[in-house]
């Protein structure tokens, strides 16, 4: 990759790094003049790599879907062939982080702030479209896999409302959903 290259890609990072602090700090009202000051950019070197505060509020996004995605799969056991791996490793890296005080938090505060944003709720859609199909393909009772990971989320949105997960009732929860995911079957009989 020439230097030019990983330039833009190194700015392009440290302001979406600094705008994912500043909408966390500030919401996603945020000037783009505080974005670019805590990315230690010019106003006109931020707008040169996203066009508008929409496109960049979008591309964060994107970005952190895809940071979630890329936590998913370096949570999946490499030893884990069974079915419902993937779930598993949602869960993980849904709450891991609950009870340590991390950015898991923050997260759920980013990306509860950028959903008003335009066009911001069609790329989650399409995002949860895609969890769905790929988790429908892990092999586990759909309802099972969606109760599951539905769970694994709300945890980790309630502990904006606690003040914080105990360690020890995250690692608890983080056990019962993980061990729901070794059974494959319905989680109710069908049959009424």
């Amino acid at each position: 990759m020439p230097a030019r290259e990983r330039d833009t890609a190194r700015t392009r990072r440290v302001v979406l790094d600094a705008a994912a602090r500043a909408v966390v700090t500030h919401g996603a009202g945020v000037s783009l003049e505080l974005i670019a000051r805590t990315a230690g950019v010019s106003k006109g070197g931020l707008l040169h790599h996203f066009r508008s505060r929409e496109q960049l509020l979008l591309e964060l996004a994107r970005d952190l879907a895809e940071q979630f995605t890329a936590a998913v799969h370096a949570a999946v056991d490499p030893r884990d062939h069974a079915r419902g791996r993937l779930v598993r490793a949602y869960v993980r890296a849904s709450l891991d982080g609950l009870g340590d005080g991390s950015t898991v938090s923050e997260h759920v505060v980013l990306a509860a702030s950028l959903a008003g944003v335009p066009g911001v709720a069609e790329l989650l859609r399409e995002d949860n479209r895609s969890w769905n199909e790929a988790l429908e393909a892990d092999g586990l009772d759909p309802e099972r896999a969606r109760l599951i990971t539905l769970a694994a989320d709300g945890a980790a949105v309630a502990s904006l409302y606690d003040g914080g997960t105990d360690p020890a009732d995250a690692a608890r929860l983080r056990e019962l959903l993980i061990r729901l995911s070794r059974d494959e079957g319905p989680l109710v009989d069908p049959t009424p």
